[in-house]
């Protein structure tokens, strides 16, 4: 059993630790690597900020008279 991993293997882990779909085995490998290595580190991290984000996004859409108002000026300065 290798313990050490490469970074591209430790990032698909990553992936699959976040779905919960990493075994315990995967998991430990991956702290493992994350400890020397920064690049992976800061993958991780950004990953688990993305899922976070992506979990409870603040998205607010416009509505269809916003829309339609947006579109109209749009043309006007479309035609200047």
């Amino acid at each position: 059993m290798r313990v050490f991993i490469k970074c591209s293997e430790a990032n698909h882990t990553c992936d699959k630790s976040q779905y919960n779909e990493a075994s315990f085995w995967e998991k430990v490998k991956l702290n493992i690597h994350l400890l020397y290595c920064r690049a992976c580190r800061k993958y991780t991290s950004r990953n688990r900020k993305l899922t976070k984000l992506m979990k409870n996004p603040k998205v607010r859409t416009l509505n269809t008279s916003e829309k339609d108002l947006m579109k109209e000026r749009l043309r006007q300065n479309m035609g200047k």
